[in-house]
């Protein structure tokens, strides 16, 4: 009996972060006009397929990213952050605080909570 073992290949495979970091999810644009078969459909609808023109062209724009390939600071200047407020300060000092930290110009906040109030404050 042969008790050596065969050598078994593990394949890695990727993560779904990596694979959206290198991918590309553009919707490419082309020329082919999908067929529509009516030959079954009922009389008053048998031209239909060449009343409707279908085509997929269109202009693909070069804006917007997958949420996986963008930097940081793009995360910073136009994310928003869901803050756990003290107690004490109000939510204005607390938005010239976040703006004096992360260095952005523009930044507000969902709505006002009280001074003596902690809770949930979102800053976007």
């Amino acid at each position: 009996m042969d008790t050596s073992e065969s050598p078994t290949k593990t394949k890695r495979s990727k993560s779904l972060g990596d694979l959206q970091k290198e991918g590309d999810f553009k919707i490419q644009p082309s020329s082919k006009v999908p067929k529509l078969d009516t030959s079954k459909w009922p009389l008053l609808l048998k031209n239909f397929d060449r009343l409707n023109v279908r085509t997929n062209h269109y202009t693909p724009l070069p804006f917007g990213s997958s949420p996986l390939s963008r930097d940081i600071t793009q995360y910073i200047r136009y994310g928003c952050i869901n803050l756990d407020k003290p107690c004490n300060p109000s939510s204005h000092e607390v938005v010239a605080w976040i703006k004096r930290i992360l260095k952005v110009e523009k930044t507000g906040h969902s709505g006002t909570l009280d001074p003596k109030v902690s809770g949930c404050l979102i800053v976007c």
